[in-house]
């Protein structure tokens, strides 16, 4: 909060340097014979970012590590009487010596007198050492200010290119985030190679690659012997795929069809109406689906599938043995189709802006030579956008391979190897939630098994996208 409030108050004193400095270099404009070499604006700007960057720097650095910081310096200074404990006691106290100092919630832990003293005793040296803290990091904020300002202003003259200066740091603040996406990406990566790499020393990969039986189990306690169970991502794989293949029969002609009717056929009043009407439900909560899914189209499909095997056993297909058997609410139909629908403004929209940036030229010429509309729609307008189009329909793959809420609401969470979408399946991503999800010990196969499935899928969409460039090359040489 602290922190929060001080950049409030720097922001305010930076936009006062903005204005004064803006105002000194159009009085040192209007009084120099010469034309001044950057706009007031410029000045002002420079005047700010000097004001602003290096005090904002410190502040959100003090922000992010003061607590690392004051947590390192209580540890290293723990009574004996704590440093006899073993690690896991030594976090505990630590947490309730920090929580004591903050006025928060502590563990219902019970201590000795002599360790409830030394508590209190490294309660009161958090409070002391924040506090400290805190003074330093205002202090140095305000001298970085002052010092930025008076420097800013000190740099306006006619001649002072201001300009470069304001797009040195603009650039330098792209450098920055384009670094800082580049570690994020390296860091995700490299933490999932190195948890998979702990889980597949424990399961062999051919084991976990090509297995049919899931079912990863672990002890609930440190008396039990752990299970290592079976780690067979083939069903967890077959669900997600036939799940997305669905879907995709869906979308994929649903909203391909969608966007070459507004884009060729439908008037601007149409279109204006409709393809709004179709984004908005790329804003519906995935949540809100499942809900759907589960509550609507779980039941219907049930109720039809179930009405269809009774007729086929009683009717007069019954000799050729044909029998849908009973099915339930939660299937990967079910899944796939809402799944599909959620899918729609993907293609649609995009497909759409794809379609319209092919150049009217080819339209016409292919209308001149005496070709329908259908005609120059289907062997113009189509492979001309092909790039685009795969680039949408890439999108739409990866979105039905990553979604967890629909598939846990509609299609269960049975790992099961199966082709037929009228019975329950799970995907990888439920089963990495599922692994995940509350307090899990991560030195066991159950849990790093979660990072294995990760770095499987971050594979295989990796080789999905690879395919689709190399569609995305061809046909874009060709039509260029």
């Amino acid at each position: 909060m602290l922190t929060f409030a001080a950049l409030l108050v720097l922001m305010a004193f930076s936009g006062a340097v903005y204005w004064a400095a803006r105002r000194r270099a159009g009085v040192i404009a209007r009084g120099s014979s010469t034309p001044i070499n950057s706009r007031p604006g410029h000045h002002g700007a420079y005047a700010a970012v000097w004001t602003a960057a290096p005090a904002a720097l410190v502040l959100l650095l003090v922000g992010f590590f003061g607590d690392r910081v004051e947590e390192s310096l209580v540890e290293a200074r723990l009574p004996a009487v704590v440093r006899a404990m073993d690690a896991a006691e030594q976090q505990i106290f630590l947490d309730d010596a920090i929580s004591l100092a903050r006025g928060q919630a502590r563990s219902e832990t019970l201590y000795a007198p002599e360790v409830q003293a030394a508590l209190e005793a490294s309660a009161a040296e958090v409070k002391v050492l924040e506090g400290r803290l805190h003074l330093f990091s205002l202090a140095a904020a305000a001298a970085l200010a002052l010092a930025g300002a008076v420097w800013g202003l000190s740099r306006i003259q006619a001649a002072f290119r201001a300009r470069e200066g304001v797009e040195r740091w603009i650039k330098g603040l792209l450098l920055a985030c384009s670094v800082t996406a580049v570690f994020t990406t390296v860091g995700i990566v490299a933490s999932l190679v190195w948890e998979s790499w702990r889980f597949f020393q424990a399961v062999p990969l051919h084991a976990f690659l090509f297995g049919l039986e899931w079912d990863p189990q672990s002890a609930m306690y440190a008396d039990q012997v752990v299970s290592e169970g079976a780690f067979g991502a083939i069903p967890l794989f077959a669900g997600t795929f036939l799940i997305m293949l669905i879907a995709m029969l869906v979308a994929a002609p649903v909203g391909l069809f969608a966007a070459i009717y507004l884009s060729e056929y439908a008037s601007p009043r149409t279109r204006g109406l409709v393809k709004p009407l179709l984004e908005v439900l790329a804003g519906v909560p995935t949540v809100v689906y499942g809900f759907f899914a589960a509550l609507t189209v779980g039941p219907l499909f049930r109720a039809g599938f179930n009405a269809i095997g009774a007729e086929l056993v009683g009717g007069p297909f019954n000799d050729l043995g044909l029998y849908l058997g009973e099915v339930q609410n939660q299937m990967a139909l079910v899944a796939g189709a809402v799944m599909g629908v959620m899918l729609i403004p993907f293609v649609s929209s995009l497909s759409d802006d794809i379609i319209n940036a092919v150049p009217q030229s080819l339209r016409d010429g292919s209308l001149a030579m005496g070709a329908t509309r259908s005609e120059t729609v289907k062997k113009v307008v189509l492979p001309a956008a092909l790039p685009g189009v795969m680039a949408a329909m890439l999108l739409a793959v990866s979105r039905a391979v990553g979604e967890t809420m629909i598939v846990t609401m509609a299609a269960g969470l049975q790992a099961r190897t199966t082709l037929n979408p009228l019975e329950t399946v799970t995907t990888v991503t439920v089963q990495i939630v599922t692994l995940l999800t509350g307090d899990q010990e991560f030195d066991s196969p159950r849990t790093l098994s979660a990072f294995g499935l990760g770095l499987t899928l971050f594979v295989v969409t990796l080789a999905l996208n690879v395919v689709a460039l190399r569609i995305v090359q061809k046909y874009r040489e060709q039509y260029d």
